[in-house]
């Protein structure tokens, strides 16, 4: 059985694909985002999973919450998907979708770590630093974790920038008991 990271990648690489050649990146993060709500609710997951239910009436239910948010492409998208039994995999083809987005317009997302609340200046300041170390634009995302007792933690992809003081303590007691 094939994991949902890649049965989602066609659909997030279609959606992806059809927002850039509509020139309607944003709008589709948006109506992605949205649509993986909805279908994350408990009662689509009743509903989607229901034999009485057909996909034209699981379509039209999304959209007529969804209403302005979604355009007749994204509605055609929907509906493929829905189809396809695949409606399950919407916050999956979402993700994806952010990742093929964030790549094409040149940005990196940035999960920091830290041990004590960031202000303005100093999140703006390492933004700028992590920019000119990624050489791309940073969207980052700060939380506190008051375990790592100081210092910072950040993760940019498969990179790991481990600059926290419980890090450090860690890599100590390995040389210690090497």
């Amino acid at each position: 059985m094939l994991n949902r990271t890649t049965l989602a990648r066609p659909y997030a690489r279609a959606a992806f694909e059809a927002a850039r050649d509509a020139d309607t990146l944003s709008r589709w993060s948006e109506a992605l985002e949205l649509a993986s709500e909805i279908a994350g609710t408990e009662e689509m997951h009743y509903l989607s999973g229901d034999p009485r239910m057909g996909g034209d009436r699981l379509l039209e239910l999304i959209t007529d919450i969804g209403g302005e948010r979604f355009d007749e492409s994204f509605t055609n998208f929907l509906k493929v998907v829905i189809m396809n039994g695949r409606l399950e995999l919407l916050p999956e083809i979402a993700v994806q979708y952010e990742q093929y987005r964030r790549e094409a317009e040149q940005r990196i997302r940035v999960e920091v770590y830290s041990a004590k609340p960031m202000d303005d200046k100093e999140s703006g300041d390492l933004a700028e630093r992590l920019k000119a170390r990624f050489g791309r634009e940073v969207d980052m995302h700060v939380e506190v974790d008051e375990s790592l007792i100081g210092g910072a933690v950040i993760r940019a992809g498969d990179k790991v920038i481990d600059g926290s003081v419980r890090g450090r303590l860690e890599q100590l007691g390995r040389r210690i008991n090497a």
